[in-house]
């Protein structure tokens, strides 16, 4: 696993908190782990690469599976949290386990990222536009469902991923940002005036722009150009080599408020390993998700010649940024 040294010095020298609000998992595990051993190895894998926090993204399944693989996140996420209470100055919990060793004896490199919540992508999502998740997953919004899925886990739930143009869906963004979440728009097939109305309703993010979404078009830009156009609203690229054709990327740039941009890696489970030359996809020739670290993609941009201090921002104060927007 390459360690990609640049970025772990603007970590650790200028602390750079570097933040990835999108991962489903990496080289070997993801959020459908059954215990929570299994999610701090993300956490371990992401912090090897120089990353500070993440967001564990959960799959859309059925409520009862999403429940559960947020308490196996929210269970790693105590461990965490009682391994820096135990090392703090002056701690005098001596009835708390240890899982690991101390973060401050720990190298740069391998410092857990911590797991700052939860990114549930769905399932209240356009099936038609699923990319490769499980359509048969994707659900009507309503509030009924919103409350079996978060109920007890509003505090770690910090972005929820929507498709604005289905029924009901405006209601929800409304009750989702009264909790306290961030919507993001994505896995939707919204025309431009329908993403523009999810976010007059409070959405404030759009999720991988371009992927997994209706196409951009001169006679209906759809939601791909409202993410484009719109200098208010909070964009996720995947910047690794399979998701966005440079000069997309380029565009973006062009075009895009800076500050607006967002970095993702999308990574799962393959992440990591040995990928072939068209990305990482299932047996329907499907993008499975990102092919690197956020690191990797932002010093993959780097090396394309673009701004290393603008793409530090679009790892560091963008993301934090946009989750702050209703806290």
């Amino acid at each position: 696993m390459p360690v990609h040294d640049s970025f772990i010095i603007n970590r650790v020298l200028y602390e750079m908190k570097i933040t990835d609000i999108h991962t489903h998992g990496i080289a070997g595990y993801d959020t459908r782990e059954t215990t929570e051993e299994h999610i701090l190895k993300i956490a371990e894998i992401h912090g090897f690469h120089g990353v500070s926090d993440i967001l564990l993204t959960i799959y859309p399944s059925s409520v009862q599976e999403m429940r559960r693989d947020m308490e196996t996140v929210r269970k790693a996420v105590e461990i965490q949290q009682s391994s820096v209470r135990l090392h703090q100055p002056g701690s005098q919990n001596q009835n708390i386990t240890q899982v690991g060793p101390s973060q401050e004896f720990l190298p740069a490199a391998c410092r857990l990222a911590t797991i700052s919540g939860i990114h549930l992508e769905g399932p209240f999502l356009n099936p038609d536009r699923c990319g490769s998740l499980n359509a048969n997953a994707c659900i009507k919004p309503t509030e009924y469902m919103l409350k079996n899925l978060t109920e007890g886990f509003e505090n770690l739930i910090k972005i929820i991923t929507i498709a604005p143009e289905i029924p009901g869906a405006l209601s929800l963004i409304r009750t989702i940002t009264d909790m306290g979440a961030v919507v993001s728009m994505g896995h939707s097939d919204a025309t431009y005036a329908e993403a523009e109305e999810g976010f007059h309703a409070g959405a404030r993010g759009i999720t991988h722009l371009f992927n997994a979404m209706r196409g951009f078009h001169h006679r209906e830009p759809g939601i791909a150009g409202f993410g484009l156009f719109n200098q208010d609203i909070y964009t996720e690229i995947i910047a690794d080599p399979f998701h966005l054709h440079d000069r997309v990327i380029d565009m973006v740039f062009n075009i895009k408020n800076p500050d607006k941009i967002i970095i993702i890696s999308d990574s799962v489970k393959e992440t990591d390993r040995e990928i072939s030359s068209s990305g990482i996809r299932n047996d329907r020739d499907k993008l499975l998700g990102g092919s690197m670290a956020v690191t990797g993609s932002a010093e993959r941009l780097v090396n394309m010649g673009y701004d290393k201090d603008i793409i530090m921002r679009c790892i560091t104060k963008n993301p934090r940024a946009y989750l702050s927007c209703f806290r």
